[in-house]
């Protein structure tokens, strides 16, 4: 492949979502994720050599960028470094928003949405979490998923089973207090329709 700086720019930009996702699907931090994103192409432009085509590209590239995340993570790990993530958005999933601006209520909803899926998905522990937002947020194949990550097939659905079954009890807690709050009907809408109905009774005002 020639060392051509429009083919490495069409190269990034149609692999950059996908590789940053499972970036941040690791070290869920995203900051940190455009860093391993970055290392990862440099890694893999230096080396072109090496890409033999035994698997596509973006497979190539996944498993670059999943190696760099995990190798940081042992790293913290060994240094035992306790910092939490930073608290900066992320965008671990599109949500189809409406261009629309005329229902900001609606497009409000859909990103607390996301950012549950988000909470859900980081709380999810390490082994889990990668397998999950490969097979899911990015729609990897069983098979890819496996060779990505390196393991079995079989082990990829076991982890993915445990995964949704932790995110699936993550939202059901977040999620219950805040329809507890749904449909609200107190206030002003309370008083008024108390008012009303005690005007066609008779009661005097």
């Amino acid at each position: 492949m020639a060392r051509d700086d429009a083919a490495f720019r069409t190269i990034m930009k149609t692999h950059n979502q996908r590789l940053y996702r499972l970036a941040r699907g690791v070290v869920r931090n995203n900051s940190e994720a455009e860093d391993i994103v970055q290392e990862a192409y440099v890694s893999a432009f230096a080396h072109l050599q090496d890409f033999r085509g035994d698997s596509t590209l973006a497979t190539w590239l996944s498993r670059i960028v999943i190696n760099e995340a995990l190798g940081r993570l042992r790293k913290k790990r060994r240094a035992a470094d306790l910092s939490q993530p930073g608290s900066a958005e992320a965008q671990i999933i599109q949500f189809p928003l409406n261009a629309s601006t005329d229902d900001p209520e609606r497009t409000m909803a859909q990103r607390q949405i996301l950012q549950l899926v988000e909470r859900a998905t980081d709380s999810l522990p390490d082994v889990y979490r990668t397998v999950f937002v490969a097979r899911v947020i990015e729609g990897l194949s069983i098979e890819e998923t496996a060779q990505l990550v390196g393991i079995r097939p079989e082990t990829v659905k076991t982890r993915l089973h445990r995964a949704r079954t932790l995110v699936r009890k993550h939202l059901d807690e977040q999620i219950g207090p805040v329809l507890m709050d749904a449909f609200p009907f107190a206030g002003q809408r309370c008083e008024r329709l108390a008012t009303a109905v005690m005007k066609q009774l008779g009661f005097p005002q």
